[in-house]
C-alpha cells in the first residue's frame, strides 16, 4: 500500500465535542498517576530561536551534540532538518516518501533516523507508518495497524534495543502505548499490540492552544541517549521516568516526575540534551524558542546506573551520509470544559 498523501489539518474539534459524553474513568487500567512537580535544579533557559519558515510547525526534535535534528509537522515530502547551535538550518535531508502526517523523530544507535508518521486528527487512517532513513541512503516504510481502531498519536519512544513505541494523544488524558506485535516488514503492514497505558491528569500549568485540555494531550516523547530516562510531554508539562534496560512498558508503569514547562503556543517537540542532564523542548509557531529545562533532582536520583558502551555522536551520523549535502478521573465538568475548548481551537492543535 502506498503512503497516504495529504495531511488532515482539522478534526480535533469534533473529537473534543464527542468526548463531552464520554464521562467516567479517564485512566488506562493499571498505569500510575504522574507525581507532582519537583523543584528543578535550575531555571529553564532559551538555547536559541527557530525562525526558518520551513519549520513553522516544528513537532520533532533530537539533540545531537551542539546540533539538532528537527522535523516539521505535515507536508507533502519527508524532510529532516539539521540545525546548528544557533537554531539555523544548515542542511536538509529529504526522501522520496509522501508522508500523511509526520509527528515525531528519533535516532537509533545505528544512525537510522526514525519518523513517526502517526498523526490522525480525524481518527480515520486504516494504517499509520514508521519511516526509517538509514545512513547508507536506504529508506523504509513500515505500515502499522492498531488492534482497536484508529488513534491520533504524536509521540515516538525508541527503546535502546531499537524497539519503537507509539504513545497516543487522548483528549481525556488516558494515553495508550503500542509496539509492533511482529517484526517490521518494509512495504508491508504489521499489527500493533497495546503494551502499556499512561494516565495524565490536569496540572494547572498554562500554555498551549486548547486551554486546560492541553495539560492532558501527549504531544511528544524521547529516550535519553544513555538509556537512563524516558520522557513524554504535553502542551504544558514533561513527565520523566527512570528506565532500566529497554523495558519501556515497565518504566511507564512506575511513578513519573512531572516538570512544568514554560508556556508556549503549541509545544510538541522534546529531546534530551547531549549530556542527558536536561530536556530540550520547542513549539510550533515562529519564532520558536528552543528551551533547555533541567531535570529535577528527584528524577536524576531515580535513574539507574548508566549502561556501558559508546553512545553514537552526531559525527557518527553525518559521516555515514545522513545528508547528501553534508554527507486522571474526569467528572461531568469535562463536558463543559471540552465544549468551551472547542470554540477556541486553532486551525490545528
Amino acid at each position: 500500500m502506498p503512503v497516504q498523501a495529504g495531511s488532515p489539518r482539522s478534526g480535533l474539534r469534533g473529537r473534543l465535542l464527542a468526548a463531552g459524553g464520554a464521562l467516567g474513568a479517564a485512566l488506562v487500567l493499571g498505569c500510575a498517576l504522574p507525581a507532582g512537580a519537583e523543584e528543578a535544579t535550575a531555571a529553564p533557559s532559551t538555547r536559541c530561536q527557530v525562525t526558518d519558515p520551513a519549520l513553522a510547525e516544528l513537532s520533532g526534535l533530537v539533540v545531537m551534540g551542539e546540533q539538532m535534528l528537527a522535523l516539521n509537522d505535515g507536508g507533502d515530502q519527508l524532510a529532516v532538518h539539521l540545525l546548528d547551535g544557533a537554531c539555523q538550518v544548515v542542511d536538509v535531508h529529504t526522501a522520496a516518501i509522501d508522508p500523511y502526517d509526520p509527528e515525531d523523530l528519533a535516532v537509533g544507535a545505528d544512525g537510522t533516523v526514525w519518523v513517526a508518521d502517526t498523526g490522525d486528527n480525524n481518527a480515520n487512517r486504516p494504517t499509520v507508518a514508521l519511516l526509517a532513513l538509514r545512513p547508507d541512503g536506504r529508506n523504509s516504510v513500515y505500515r502499522l495497524t492498531y488492534p482497536d481502531g484508529p488513534h491520533d498519536a504524536e509521540a515516538l519512544l525508541l527503546a535502546p534495543d531499537g524497539t519503537p513505541y507509539i504513545v497516543t494523544k487522548e483528549i481525556l488524558g488516558a494515553s495508550s502505548v503500542y509496539r509492533p506485535a511482529a517484526e517490521l516488514v518494509d512495504g508491508g503492514t504489521v499489527a500493533l499490540a497495546q503494551v502499556a497505558g499512561v494516565g495524565i491528569t490536569l496540572t494547572g500549568t498554562p500554555g498551549g492552544p486548547v486551554g486546560q485540555a492541553g495539560q492532558l494531550l501527549v504531544t511528544g516523547g524521547a529516550v535519553s541517549a544513555d538509556g537512563r530516562h524516558v520522557a513524554l510531554r504535553t502542551y504544558t508539562d514533561a513527565y520523566v521516568w527512570p528506565l532500566t534496560g529497554s523495558d519501556i512498558p515497565a518504566a511507564l508503569a512506575g511513578q513519573a516526575e512531572r516538570i512544568p514547562l514554560p508556556a508556549s503556543p503549541q509545544g510538541e517537540a522534546i529531546s534530551f540534551s547531549a549530556d542527558n542532564a536536561t530536556l530540550v523542548v520547542a513549539s510550533e509557531g515562529l519564532p520558536s524558542d528552543v528551551t533547555v529545562v533541567p531535570l529535577t533532582a528527584v528524577a536524576i536520583a531515580a535513574a539507574p546506573p548508566a549502561a556501558e558502551g559508546p553512545v553514537p555522536s552526531f559525527a557518527d551520523l553525518t559521516s555515514s551520509g545522513l545528508s547528501p549535502i553534508s554527507s486522571a478521573l474526569i467528572a461531568a465538568a469535562v463536558a463543559t470544559v471540552v465544549v468551551w475548548i472547542s470554540g477556541k481551537l486553532r486551525r490545528r492543535p
